[in-house]
């Protein structure tokens, strides 16, 4: 088939870079376009782009002139990385415009008529484009994934909503990449850990609940989720300690098992961006590790460790995801996938 022209708004940030270098080898989509602040316009984008991927910029964006986000320029497909400082009047503006705007930023997450999307989970939740078109009076549409760290949850706890979940209590260690560049400085997390993220527990204890629930995540999933967020001197990958109390307790066999053959519509669909598995779970007693187990399935697969039982809750476990790929531009080029297969991308 011929490749569909993307853009990407935020180019320069760190989730846009990761957009950008993952667009580059893409079989379905060529990025034709980058937009970013007005600093940057009129200027090639290897001179205004602080590359921090260990991959090089991609020749065919390096000397390509960024331009300002303005809707009706650009492809009608564009991916966000927008600072959610100036995502959400942008993004619309884009979306009422004609534009399908596949969204990293916050903004509209938690619009009931906005799908917060994991392909592998909640796929259905697209049914909401039409209604959000009439309510919205959108020609185009927009489309979000969760938080870096709700991924990483949500992925987790997908495959246990067969045992009913009551109540989850989980504790991150983030990595400093998920601040952005310059981000967080080095006086203050070298050597150290933070134990504060600004917003960052009340995302992952709604969002976590939209995405598992039904009608489009206007009901949530009915369980508490309480959250502690900690940055941590890590480069690249989110890990977290999460106990989970369910109404049918299940033997930790089971949930091992539920995590392994766990599955969705990107893996069915054989997706390109889609990991196969989904779920790795690592036996050994001290993975996961994100040195170790970050880039699995090529940044996409979320890994599991230390299933067991909980003396408080019914279970605990250690997960494990790629905050930038998984948690931002990879999850977002998994949407846009989606979106194509099922006819709702153009």
């Amino acid at each position: 088939m011929d490749a569909i022209e993307v853009g990407v708004l935020g180019a320069t940030g760190v989730v846009g870079q990761q957009f950008v270098s993952r667009l580059a080898r893409h079989p379905w989509f060529r990025c034709t376009w980058l937009a970013a602040s007005e600093r940057s316009v009129g200027k090639p984008y290897k001179s205004v782009a602080p590359w921090k991927l260990t991959t090089p910029i991609p020749g065919g964006s390096a000397g390509r002139i960024v331009e300002a986000c303005v809707p009706g320029k650009g492809p009608k497909v564009v991916f966000s990385g927008l600072d959610a400082s100036v995502a959400g009047e942008i993004e619309g503006a884009f979306a009422k415009a004609g534009h399908i705007v596949v969204s990293n930023a916050r903004n509209f997450r938690m619009d009931p008529l906005v799908p917060l999307l994991i392909p592998e989970i909640n796929a259905d939740h697209l049914k909401l484009l039409g209604e959000q078109r009439r309510s919205k009076g959108w020609s185009g549409a927009i489309v979000t994934n969760p938080n870096c760290s709700t991924i990483v949850l949500a992925m987790a706890l997908a495959p246990l909503r067969q045992f009913n979940i009551r109540g989850v209590v989980v504790s991150t260690m983030q990595a400093v990449s998920g601040a952005g560049y310059p981000g967080v400085p080095s006086l203050d997390i070298l050597g150290n850990v933070v134990p504060f993220i600004s917003g960052e527990e009340e995302k992952m204890e709604s969002e976590t609940l939209k995405i598992l629930g039904t009608d489009g995540g206007r009901v949530p999933y009915s369980a508490v989720v309480s959250a502690h967020t900690n940055r941590v001197p890590v480069f690249d990958g989110h890990t977290m300690t999460v106990s989970v109390a369910f109404e049918n307790k299940p033997s930790i066999e089971a949930i091992k098992e539920a995590m392994r053959t766990f599955a969705g519509k990107p893996q069915e669909l054989w997706l390109p961006s889609a990991p196969q598995p989904p779920i790795v779970v690592n036996e050994e007693e001290n993975r996961p590790q994100p040195r170790l187990d970050v880039n699995l399935g090529d940044g996409m697969a979320i890994t599991v460790g230390r299933v067991r039982e909980c003396r408080v809750m019914h279970a605990k476990f250690v997960a494990l995801g790629h905050n930038t790929v998984r948690g931002a531009a990879g999850a977002a080029i998994l949407n846009a996938e989606l979106m194509h297969a099922e006819g709702t991308l153009q």
